[in-house]
């Protein structure tokens, strides 16, 4: 498959390693901020093709496993509405809350339905105007402009049974709280996608201040290696610059139009990360005049964060802190089928990604 096939090619991905072989000279620490390319890296096994003296470690980039479980609950509090038609993407429907999650809430009745895009949902509240159309908007920057035209086109076509519980977090927060708390990294793999959107201004302001590498790469084999070849070579240079082997699909300044539509329905606002707490400035939620679409305003809002009980360490693997197979509930008391926590149940998640393909 063109555009795929040569980014797995294992003769090319070989080649790429031994490049990195030859230019390790000393150790390094690395982060890949997403799950994406966390399950990159397990599924092909990435990293029995690098120097002992890589350490990977899988940062905070998956926006379900980062969800807190105090919008779980705000969740299926609004979806047992019986006015209520609720609308997700499908992988936060087994994330747990403190009273269980939303497929527990459809299977006792709730109107919870899985959809592809959040045009999926404003269909749905257009189809059915005697019903409130709810959809969970989670994600990192990638996918909010796609939310944000929903809002618009809500608003602007008055769609007022349309709203959306607002989930967003930003990835270079993110980053930068991971090197404030002491969790040693020396370069990151930034994600493509997202940069695909925000392009990477952030990221340079982020060096200035740190003076550590950022390599944005895309989630095939050959992507992934190649950005720790370059974080290899700028570590062993003693630079601090962001490279971007992703050019087939990130410009420098990103999707300005994307940017534009976001900053239109959007605010900057504090967030709260589960497993790593409050984050200052690195979500969005409505602008004031979009207020009518806004879920927790129409149906209350989200409460005080509870206290997990569950035991589970998500926290420390999200933040580079814990490998998954360290834990000492994965793959006993933590499975897929009953997870304690986000990590093992999203797409994303670098308990999931373990579980799937052992190391």
């Amino acid at each position: 498959m063109r555009f795929v096939d040569e980014f797995r090619d294992p003769d090319i991905a070989k080649r790429i390693a031994a490049r990195i072989h030859r230019t390790l000279t000393r150790p390094l620490t690395l982060m890949e901020v997403c799950g994406g390319q966390t399950h990159s890296i397990v599924r092909f096994g990435l990293q029995e093709l690098l120097p002992d003296t890589i350490h990977l470690l899988h940062g905070p980039g998956c926006p379900v496993c980062v969800t807190p479980v105090e919008l779980i609950d705000k969740a299926m509090e609004i979806a047992r509405r019986p006015e209520v038609v609720f609308c997700s993407f499908g992988d936060m429907l087994r994330v747990p809350g403190t009273r269980g999650d939303l497929l527990s809430a459809k299977s006792a009745g709730a109107d919870v339905r899985v959809v592809y895009s959040p045009m999926d949902a404003l269909k749905t509240a257009r189809e059915n105007p005697s019903r409130e159309i709810v959809f969970f908007a989670v994600g990192f920057e990638t996918t909010a402009p796609a939310n944000a035209m929903a809002v618009l086109q809500a608003h602007t076509g008055q769609v007022n049974n349309f709203s959306v519980l607002v989930a967003h977090v930003l990835v270079p927060p993110a980053m930068e709280t991971i090197l404030r708390g002491g969790t040693r990294v020396e370069a990151f793999l930034a994600a493509g996608h997202a940069c695909t959107v925000t392009g990477f201004a952030d990221y340079e302001r982020m060096i200035a201040q740190y003076r550590v590498p950022i390599v944005i790469t895309g989630f095939e084999p050959t992507d992934i290696l190649q950005g720790i070849l370059l974080c290899v070579r700028q570590h062993e240079n003693g630079e601090a610059r962001v490279e971007n082997p992703y050019a087939r699909a990130v410009r420098p300044p990103g999707n300005p139009l994307a940017q534009e539509l976001c900053r239109e329905v959007f605010r900057v606002v504090d967030r709260n990360w589960r497993g790593i707490g409050a984050i200052p400035q690195s979500g969005f939620a409505l602008q004031p005049r979009y207020a009518r679409h806004d879920a927790e305003q129409r149906f209350g809002g989200v409460m005080d964060t509870p206290r997990d009980t569950s035991g589970c360490l998500s926290g420390l693997v999200l933040q580079g802190r814990l490998r998954p197979v360290d834990c000492p509930a994965f793959g006993k008391r933590c499975t897929p089928q009953h997870p304690l926590g986000a990590t093992m149940v999203s797409p994303e998640g670098a308990c999931a990604a373990y579980y799937r393909y052992p190391p």
